[in-house]
This record gives C-alpha cells, sequence and structure tokens, in this order.
C-alpha cells in the first residue's frame, strides 16, 4: 500500500499495546484505535503509539517500519510521524468528546456510526433521527475544536452530509460491501 498516493489508516482489533506495536512495527503509520470511551482509553491509546520517554512502545530498530534500520533516525522521528485516530462508537464516549479530543497526541476522531447506533438503542439504524443528530453534533464540535473528525457511510449522499457537517475524512463504502454490491449486479445479469 505503500507504493500508492494515500495513506493507509489501520485499525487494530483493541486498545492493546501489543496489538498496536505490531501494527506500527510492520511500517503502518497511520491507525485507528477502536472503542474509546474516555480520556484515559485515549491517553493509552497515545502512549502505546510512542516511545519513550513519551509512551511505552517496545523499541526495534531493524523492523519494517525502519526499512530494517536504513532510516538511521527513525527511532528519534518515530513518535512525530505516526498519526492516532481515536474512534469514538458509543453515547458515553460522546459525552466526553471534547476532553478525549484535545488527549495531547491525538490527531483525529472517527465516529462509528454502527456502534454508535446501537448504544443509543437503534441498532441497525443509523439513519436514525437522534442519531443523526448526535453525528452532526459530534462533527460541529470536533471542527470548532479544530479537530478532523471522520465517519464512514456506504451512501455518496450521507457522505456529502458529513462533509457539510465538518466531517474532513469520511470513508464513503467498503471493501466487502463494494464486492457484494457488485457480485449481486453480476448475477442478476444472468437470471431470468
Amino acid at each position: 500500500m505503500k507504493g500508492g498516493t494515500a495513506t493507509p489508516i489501520v485499525r487494530p482489533a483493541w486498545n492493546d499495546p501489543v496489538l498496536i506495536k505490531r501494527v506500527l512495527d510492520i511500517g503502518a503509520t497511520c491507525v485507528l484505535i477502536p472503542f474509546v470511551e474516555n480520556v484515559g482509553e485515549a491517553e493509552k491509546a497515545v502512549k502505546a503509539c510512542h516511545y519513550p520517554p513519551a509512551g511505552i512502545r517496545g523499541i526495534t530498530g531493524s523492523g519494517r517500519a525502519s526499512q530494517y534500520g536504513r532510516i538511521k533516525n527513525y527511532l528519534d522521528d518515530a513518535n512525530e510521524n505516526v498519526c492516532i485516530l481515536i474512534q469514538m462508537e458509543t453515547e458515553a464516549a460522546l459525552e466526553q468528546l471534547e476532553s478525549i479530543a484535545q488527549v495531547k497526541g491525538v490527531d483525529g476522531v472517527f465516529i462509528g456510526p454502527s456502534d454508535l447506533s446501537a448504544s443509543m438503542g437503534h441498532i441497525g439504524n443509523p439513519l436514525h433521527p437522534d442519531v443523526q443528530k448526535a453525528i452532526q453534533l459530534s462533527g460541529r464540535k470536533l471542527s470548532d475544536l479544530g479537530i478532523p473528525a471522520g465517519i464512514l457511510t456506504a451512501s455518496e449522499e450521507d457522505a456529502q452530509r458529513y462533509i457539510e457537517w465538518g466531517y474532513k475524512f469520511v470513508a464513503v463504502g467498503s471493501d466487502a460491501g463494494l464486492i457484494s454490491m457488485g457480485a449481486d449486479r453480476l448475477v442478476k445479469g444472468f437470471k431470468p
């Protein structure tokens, strides 16, 4: 993925320092840490991404991230060259949005609409008006704070609306969704 022009964002399975270290050591420079609900969890994520003294990331000088030791100042510059995105996916997390977003080292906040809708009592319905209102308010708050906000949607129309609400990085569609839609379209062309 490094051969392209986009920066890949890698989402570890959990806010776990061991998993985060593995993702960073293979060369990811942008991580999306899931299910952060409070300031302590955001601080834990940042520390897991940074080498000491700023963090707790274990040292490796000869891994893929440093081009197997060929980047001479890798350890000196790594903390400044990692992008840390925090994923907020619950109503409880959104109640602490400003404090979590302003944790030193957090570079952006990603709102998870599906889990958010479930936590708000509208499972499977991220387009419910209450959920959309929370998404809109979050985008505006983050924009006012100067913190980049991100979100995921399968709809181009929703993506445009989220951009209008202040979201700066909006994922439209997913690999699995695009493949299944393409497969459905192909099958439909061959069924009577």
